[in-house]
């Protein structure tokens, strides 16, 4: 295989529609796949270097793993993905300068049409911080998980005090 880098990631997604599923990616990687099959596609891409194959298999179909992605070496490279991808209406999202996973980013996101999302970012900095909206029970994107709501504190003058003896001779008390 001619200026293939390796190693090379590869992915295997279950689709709920192969047909659906080539036509965003071939949109999106901006290339036909390498290999289709009943049930079956493939693409090897040289830039990001990926292998990634589909299998139509609906009743297996998880769109909530996380996210997909690639990073480009450009600012350049960005604009450019982004231009193509807004040509062909698969953008969901376009964020500049965030704060996601610890790092400063610029990015966008699409959809695949089983609900995957897949992030392309250019990285300028690490950062000690996320963008606080990504810690928001709404968060849509990013690595992080959402800030589970505050359970209220016990005062202890919320708690009737009993003696040991009571507390451990009370049946099903625990205690003891």
């Amino acid at each position: 295989m001619d200026n293939q880098i390796f190693p090379r990631m590869h992915v295997s997604l279950y689709v709920a529609d192969l047909n659906k599923s080539v036509a965003f990616y071939t949109s999106f990687f901006g290339q036909e796949p390498a290999k289709v099959k009943p049930n079956y596609a493939k693409y090897v891409l040289s830039s990001p270097s990926l292998i990634i194959s589909f299998v139509e298999n609906p009743e297996r179909v998880q769109q909530h793993f996380g996210h997909l992605g690639f990073q480009v070496e450009t600012k350049a490279e960005l604009e450019q993905r982004l231009a193509v991808a807004r040509q062909l209406d698969l953008v969901a999202k376009e964020e500049t300068g965030t704060a996601c996973c610890y790092a400063v980013q610029d990015k966008f996101w699409v959809n695949d049409p089983d609900g995957v999302q897949w992030e392309v970012y250019y990285f300028h900095e690490d950062a000690d911080f996320n963008d606080p909206r990504y810690e928001a029970a709404d968060a849509s994107a990013c690595c992080m998980p959402p800030v589970q709501e505050q359970k209220p504190l016990v005062q202890l003058a919320d708690i009737s005090i009993m003696s040991s003896s009571e507390a451990c001779s009370t049946p099903g008390s625990g205690c003891c």
